[in-house]
């Protein structure tokens, strides 16, 4: 997710690691913040993978910035993780937004419209965060109101999103 974020937040422009980790959080940080401790290292990775160039420039006040930007190799690879996203990618709730949030980066809408379809076929699944055996318990069959209320958000969000998925994927064509 995070090595995502990075090839995604850098597809449109290049940046400096500061800049970078606030976008990233933005996105995921109310949920998994990005400590620098873990955001350096995945920039290294992807650098050293040359998926990544950095360029030295002065600071305006302090010490020199370093200022990342893709390669041409980062650009395939972010539209390949796009493409062909990991089974977690869609089933992950935070990974999907990460994924979707750079959907638009693929150009061809077939591609998109099949990554969206993964979404739905896996919303279309049924699920609960309660179980009888292997039976998906519903809320109205719950008395703990609390577990009642995650299901309700649970079916309203999902509801929303595959009215969502429904009329994007018409839109698409």
């Amino acid at each position: 997710m995070l090595e995502l974020a990075i090839l995604g937040f850098l597809y449109d422009r290049s940046l400096h690691g500061y800049e970078l980790r606030k976008r990233i959080t933005a996105l995921t940080g109310h949920v998994r913040p990005v400590a620098e401790s873990t955001l350096y290292p995945a920039i290294k990775r992807l650098e050293k993978a040359g998926l990544l160039a950095r360029e030295t420039q002065p600071g305006a006040v302090a010490a020199p910035r370093h200022v990342l930007s893709l390669t041409d190799a980062g650009r395939r690879e972010l539209r390949r993780r796009l493409t062909e996203p990991a089974r977690a990618d869609i089933t992950d709730e935070n990974r999907w937004f990460t994924l979707l949030a750079f959907l638009r980066h693929l150009d061809d809408a077939a591609a998109q419209a099949g990554v969206l379809r993964l979404r739905l076929d896996f919303l279309q699944e049924p699920a609960s965060f309660f179980y009888d055996g292997d039976r998906p318990l519903r809320a109205e069959e719950l008395d703990d109101p609390f577990r009642q209320g995650i299901l309700t958000i649970a079916r309203a969000t999902s509801r929303a999103e595959l009215a969502w998925l429904r009329k994007t994927l018409v839109s698409l064509g």
